[in-house]
């Protein structure tokens, strides 16, 4: 794929990606794929799937308290627990408005840690890291945004997003769909969005604009992106996840070339 040779353009030091097929293979890669790079909020979606192994194996229900009076698992993991941005300080009832919280991801986390006897960072090695082979990516922080990984390690896990082995294809298919769909909501970086659609720790492309992902990515993509220049997003409707990681902090310069290689990507793909 000769659109991965885009990143080279970036305003960036080191920037690596792939694209990965629906069957898990490498459609095309460039960069360090080998390299660490910090995550930022690609964090997240680790740290959900973690959360929906945790649900399968009975550690947990989505229903089950966590958070602030009224809030649960499910309300954590698709930020409408009312919890504020980075503070442990409850801003709405749950349920009733999409407040982005990285203070939600971390009261997710210690729940789980609460419910499975296990710290969350060993918990999330096992349940997931380890099983798809993700040795070079490790929880050095906050469970909403202090993962380290590598292109190649996600490469891995976004393989599993699209063809699952550790959960139940349907757990996987109602996390990536919308949750307490027509909520309104800040997108970080991109303003205010009516609806603010989230599935469980995975964001929602649906019709928003403006946005990280390209004009001709499927509203049914979903994956995240990261403050520390570094994104994941899955397209159904394309067959195909892409990855990019980068040593540059999330700025105007990421919102005007991810989406044109998205697009690009898109183009290779046919799609």
């Amino acid at each position: 794929m000769e659109s991965v040779r885009l990143i080279d353009e970036w305003p960036v030091d080191d920037a690596a990606t792939a694209v990965v097929a629906a069957d898990g293979s490498v459609l095309g890669r460039h960069g360090d794929t080998a390299r660490k790079f910090r995550l930022a909020s690609v964090s997240k979606p680790l740290t959900a799937y973690a959360a929906l192994i945790a649900v399968e194996e009975g550690v947990v229900e989505l229903d089950t308290p966590a958070g602030p009076e009224g809030s649960t698992v499910r309300h954590l993991l698709a930020h409408t627990s009312g919890l504020a941005f980075d503070a442990h300080k409850a801003m709405a009832a749950p349920g009733t408005r999409r407040l982005y919280s990285n203070a939600g991801f971390e009261q997710l986390a210690d729940a789980l840690a609460e419910h499975s006897g296990i710290p969350f960072a060993q918990y999330q090695a096992e349940a997931l890291f380890t099983p798809l082979g993700m040795t070079s990516t490790a929880l050095d922080g906050s469970p909403a945004s202090g993962a380290v990984s590598t292109v190649d390690d996600l490469v891995a896990f976004a393989a599993e997003l699209q063809a699952p082995k550790l959960l139940d294809p349907a757990t996987v298919a109602a996390a990536t769909d919308v949750v307490f769909p027509g909520l309104s909501g800040v997108l970080p970086g991109f303003g205010h969005q009516k609806p603010n659609d989230w599935g469980l720790g995975f964001e929602i492309r649906d019709h928003k604009s403006p946005h990280w992902t390209g004009a001709r990515s499927s509203p049914r993509t979903f994956g995240h992106f990261g403050q520390s220049g570094t994104f994941l997003w899955v397209d159904p409707d394309a067959g195909a996840a892409c990855v990019a990681l980068t040593d540059r902090a999330f700025g105007p310069w990421a919102a005007e070339v991810w989406p044109r290689y998205t697009d690009a990507v898109l183009a290779d793909l046919g799609a």
